[in-house]
């Protein structure tokens, strides 16, 4: 599947069939009427316009929010501490790429066809098969695109191996819920993506990481100052001494393990 061919403003190819399209000023997303594929005109180009059927409803979205608050990335009982203050439910629009390489190594491209704070979300990924054709029974909940087929080109050249072509163009409308929620007197945005149920944010309460450096330091420090009774031992009797330094730095640190790893745990539970 190709690009299609551009041709003079008032006039579009279909990328299915070819056929010839007239859309009304300022119409953007058209149903070729002679083979119904759906299109999204782009000054003067014709892309694919796909989207993706959401498996969510807001309920399960905010349970999947909940089990991300309370997973090894936030801090202690977020879920439980934090207060939601809005949500709100749309499609979000996404330019697809495919490209492929002199091995035949096919790869997907996703760019935010619009602005957005999160841009975590450039890591959805979308299997081609669950692409639909777009429905205008979703245009009411979807997001006009912004950002122009031939800037985001341009942006995707610069990452786009050398070797590589691409061979499908196409804009992809994804279901999200956009989540504000409150912590500590400070406001958050999480994202769920309706589909699989990835949560996506670039700013969140995340775990300290000081109290677990601490704890690796003094497992570090207290194994290095054990690691030197043999060395000592063996300066002062290398034979006798070596093996009661070998002792005592078994021995001291076999006591130490099972201390550091409740520090550990405690630090881990209460951070």
């Amino acid at each position: 599947m190709s690009d299609a061919i551009s041709v003079p403003v008032n006039r579009f190819a279909c990328t299915q069939c070819g056929g010839e399209l007239h859309p009304d000023e300022g119409q953007i997303f058209l149903t070729c009427p002679y083979c119904e594929s759906t299109v999204y005109v782009d000054k003067s180009r014709v892309v694919f316009h796909w989207y993706l059927a959401s498996t969510l409803d807001e309920s399960k979205a905010r349970a999947n929010l909940a089990r991300w608050m309370g997973g090894n990335d936030t801090v202690k009982d977020l879920d439980k501490k934090a207060q939601l203050t809005g949500s709100a439910f749309e499609f979000f629009p996404f330019w697809y790429f495919k490209s492929r390489d002199k091995s035949g190594t096919e790869r997907i491209w996703l760019e935010p066809a619009a602005a957005t704070s999160v841009s975590e979300l450039k890591k959805i990924k979308i299997p081609a098969g669950d692409l639909r054709k777009y429905e205008d029974a979703i245009t009411p909940q979807a997001h006009d695109p912004t950002v122009p087929l031939p800037t985001v080109m341009q942006w995707l050249g610069r990452r786009l191996p050398s070797e590589a072509e691409i061979i499908e163009t196409a804009l992809v409308h994804i279901p999200i819920y956009t989540f504000k929620y409150n912590f500590k007197n400070e406001t958050y945005t999480a994202i769920v993506e309706g589909a699989t149920g990835g949560v996506f944010a670039n700013i969140f309460p995340a775990k300290a990481e000081s109290p677990f450096q601490l704890v690796g330091g003094l497992a570090a420090l207290i194994f290095l100052c054990l690691a030197t009774f043999p060395v000592l031992g063996a300066l002062f009797n290398s034979g006798e001494g070596l093996a009661i330094g070998s002792g005592l730095c078994i021995g001291l640190g076999l006591l130490a393990t099972p201390f550091l790893f409740a520090l550990a745990i405690w630090v881990a539970a209460k951070v």
